[in-house]
Parts: C-alpha cells; structure tokens; sequence
C-alpha cells in the first residue's frame, strides 16, 4: 500500500490543527482575501494629529481701506520686466446721473476735458474708460428716446436702436494731418432709405446741433435737385414756400445768403460754389440755391439747454424737428424724382427761361 496509510494519524492531527486555524488561512481562502477590519484603538484620538481651525479673514477698517487707496499708484504691485505703471484708473462718478431722455453735466464735463489735448490722448483715455462706458451709456438712452420721438414726428424714420445711429468716438486719422484720436462730442444721425436726414450732435462749450438735410449729395442726385430748381417744377416751389415759412425762418433765417457769408437757412456752407455751375445763367432767379452743394440746416443749443431738468430739452427738440420734417421730405423727392416734361410748359408761362438742359449735368464743375 503506499506510504500515505501510513501517516494517516499524522494527516488527522494537521487536519484537526488546520480546523483550530482561522478561515482566512486555508487555501481556498487564499485566492480572495476578505479586507481586513479596521480597529480602532481607544487613544486613536489623541495619537492623530488635530487639524488646525481656518482663521477668520478679519473685515477691512477704514483705513486698510485707504491704504489701498494710496498703493494704486504701484508702488506694492510687482512688476515684470519691461512693466511700468502708467497711471490709475478713474471710475465714473456715482452721482450726478440723470434718468433716460437726458444729458447730464457729466457727460458735458467728460466731453469737456476731451477738448483738452492732454487729455485726447490714448494713455488718458485709457484710465478713464470707465468714465466713457458710463457717459456712452447714458448717450445711448437718450438716443433711444429721442428716436421715439424722430418716429412719433416723422413717420419715414424708421425705429433703429441706438447702436445702428450712433456714431463712434473715435476718429479716422488715416489721411488727416490732425491726430487726435477722439472725437469731441457724441452724435448720430437719421436717415430715410439712405438718404441724409436729422443729424444730432452733442458737444459742450454750447456747441450742440441738431440739423437737417443733404450734405455733400452725389452727382446725379445733385444734378437732378438743380434740375428741379431750373425747370421751376412743383416740388421746387414747394422748397421755396418751405424756406420762407415763418416757422422756419424763425429757426434757421432769412431764405438768402447771409451779408458776410455767415450761415443762414441752407446757405454759408463750405463747400458753396462762388460762381454759377456751369452752363447756368448767373441771372437765375435761383442762382443762390444753384450755387450750393449742400443744403441744409442747423439750430445750435446752450449747455444749460442740453441738461435742462425733465423733459425740457426733448420738447424743444421736438419742436425743431417738426419744422425740419417738410423741409427733409422735400429734398428726397427732389433728389430722387426725375423731372417732369411738361414742366418745361410751366416755365415759360411762368418766364422762368429756358434754359440749356445739359446745365443740371455740368453743376459739379
């Protein structure tokens, strides 16, 4: 028999010792052994070490405050290499604000210091961005209110926001001799299909405007104004019944040029020609209003105007613009109506002259 009847005493005995061993220790209990049970011991308390309490961030007493203050200008900031401090911004002022529909004298004391060449600077501009952001703001919510009342006036305006009429502060000094990078006032402008119409502009030193009309209009469209004015059509009789109106006259002067060449109703612009276009008579009844390349109007208000409390200042915009309407509405179709043959009939009855037709064509010369 083999060996192992012999040592079957001895292999009951290993048997019997391996039954008083723990369940953990046999060898089918190898292959996956259960986790050990974590003790605790009674002094497990004291033996870790305690985690110290967060400190309380103490609150900033006035004058922790002003020292902060005091360190803006850099002298606790670290800086790179090639780092410099250049200044320390300006925040905007936190009274002195008006509500929608108004211009407030800070926005005239910003636009102010903007006329100041130290100041229309980049560096300085910069720093007083904030201030800028604030009086955009405040642009931009009057703007919106004076659209609604250009709509409620003029029902050819169409109700954009803000952002698609105003205007950018800064400047395209590209092909100018003068740099200044910022404008020195806010504006923006109204137009019908394209066409130039109110124009809106906010400058302190009492320099605000509003005006009206075509400025610098292009040839053809030129061309066919003048047209109308040479032929005496209807739409230009009605120009003359407008220019002469006492509301308008009351606003913007005398239908004629001013004595000293000054500005009055659409005359004194820059660009007006000194002598007749080309191929017109220089005896023209019309000869003044043919000479001009522009025609328009404007009607300038004081700072005490402009920040006028209430609704004040947009009443008396109001006003100007329901005398500007007519007037605009009539250089469209001048502009854009072709004129009529037989208006040629009702020149000669009127003694108007007949006049060459290639004259419209030569005016820009």
């Amino acid at each position: 028999m083999p060996a192992t009847r012999k040592v079957a005493p001895r292999r009951r005995a290993q048997l019997s010792d391996e039954d008083s061993e723990p369940e953990s220790l046999h060898s089918d209990a190898l292959d996956d052994l259960p986790p050990k049970k974590r003790t605790r011991s009674s002094n497990s308390k004291s033996s870790s070490p305690s985690k110290p309490k967060p400190k309380r961030r103490k609150r900033k007493g006035k004058e922790d405050n002003d020292k902060d203050e005091e360190n803006v200008d850099g002298s606790d900031v670290d800086l790179k290499e090639g780092q410099k401090v250049v200044g320390r911004v300006v925040q905007a002022p936190k009274t002195g604000w008006v509500p929608p529909g108004q211009v407030s004298q800070n926005t005239l004391d910003f636009l102010m210091q903007l006329k100041d060449p130290a100041c229309n600077d980049r560096e300085w501009f910069k720093l007083h961005e904030p201030v800028y952001r604030r009086v955009e703001k405040e642009f931009k919510d009057f703007i919106e209110a004076f659209t609604n009342m250009l709509t409620d006036v003029d029902s050819q305006i169409p109700p954009l926001p803000p952002k698609d009429v105003t205007h950018r502060i800064y400047r395209d000094v590209r092909f100018s001799n003068d740099k200044t990078p910022y404008k020195k006032g806010l504006s923006a402008s109204f137009s019908r299909s394209g066409r130039k119409g109110i124009f809106a502009f906010f400058k302190p030193g009492d320099e605000s405007v509003i005006a009206a009309g075509a400025w610098c209009p292009a040839k053809n469209e030129l061309a066919t104004l003048r047209n109308h004015l040479l032929r005496s059509t209807p739409a230009a009789k009605t120009l003359h019944v407008i220019l002469s109106s006492e509301a308008f006259t009351t606003h913007f002067g005398p239908p004629r040029p001013h004595s000293h060449g000054d500005r009055q109703s659409v005359f004194g612009h820059e660009d007006e020609l000194k002598v007749a276009p080309k191929g017109v008579d220089k005896n023209h009844k019309d000869i003044a209003l043919l000479k001009c390349r522009s025609l328009a109007v404007s009607c300038r208000f004081t700072d005490a105007q402009v920040v006028a409390p209430g609704s004040e200042f947009m009443d008396t915009l109001r006003g100007v613009a329901g005398v500007m309407r007519p007037f605009v509405h009539c250089l469209n179709d001048l502009m854009t109506l072709p004129v009529d043959n037989g208006s040629d009939e009702e020149s000669e009855e009127d003694n108007t002259g007949d006049l060459e037709d290639d004259a419209s064509q030569d005016g820009d010369e």
